[in-house]
């Protein structure tokens, strides 16, 4: 006849599983600022030189250049979106702040995509000379590209990062006003206490509530 052990097994402790306070304040910061610098770094790419060349007119040459807002306007607007989405993560809960922190981490790769095939364009240059020059046909020469369409997509490669941050650690972030939500139920109205009659301070008090002192004695 076999005999059962009564030694308990060893389980995993749940706190294990759970992300620590501390971490999950880290995660947060990280994804916060991961957000914030990437689109900042996206935004103010974007205003820069992108593209350099010359167009030919009348006879000689005229430097054009290329924003990269010109070129293309992509890796801002997608910028702002992973903005939105970074601020919304704190406003949704569950499912939709898992779908916010995709969105968030999408804008992100998208952005990066677009300033990295920005960073060979040249339509937007060969508008400008076709504008200089009167001649719809006309091409820019000497084309040159800037590292600012890398520096974007640099940016854009942060806001990718704070999204994958809120797609793993969201879940234990708080949400924004969670910490003032009154608890449910009613409050209950705290109960006078019953006046002393040897202690004249609480008859007066009594007499101001409206209550009979004499009451119940």
């Amino acid at each position: 006849m076999g005999y059962v052990s009564a030694v308990p097994v060893p389980q995993p402790r749940a706190a294990r599983a759970a992300v620590s306070p501390g971490g999950s304040r880290r995660s947060l910061a990280a994804a916060l600022l991961l957000g914030a610098l990437g689109a900042t770094v996206v935004l103010l790419s974007s205003g820069q030189i992108w593209a350099e060349g010359t167009a030919s007119v009348g006879g000689g040459t005229v430097p054009v250049e290329a924003q990269g807002g010109t070129v293309t306007g992509v890796p801002t607007a997608l910028a702002i979106v992973g903005l939105a989405a970074l601020v919304a993560v704190f406003a949704v809960r569950r499912a939709g702040r898992t779908l916010v922190a995709a969105l968030l981490a999408l804008s992100g790769a998208g952005a990066a995509l677009a300033a990295v095939l920005g960073a060979s364009d040249r339509a937007a240059l060969d508008a400008e000379a076709a504008r200089i020059s009167g001649d719809t046909a006309a091409a820019v020469a000497g084309l040159t590209h800037t590292a600012w369409p890398y520096v974007a997509a640099g940016g854009a490669v942060l806001i990718l990062l704070a999204g994958i941050v809120a797609l793993r650690f969201g879940t234990s972030w708080p949400a924004m006003g969670g910490r003032y939500e009154r608890t449910a139920g009613p409050r209950t109205a705290r109960t006078a206490r019953p006046a002393d009659p040897d202690r004249p301070e609480d008859l007066w008090k009594a007499l101001d509530r409206g209550e009979d002192p004499t009451h119940g004695t």
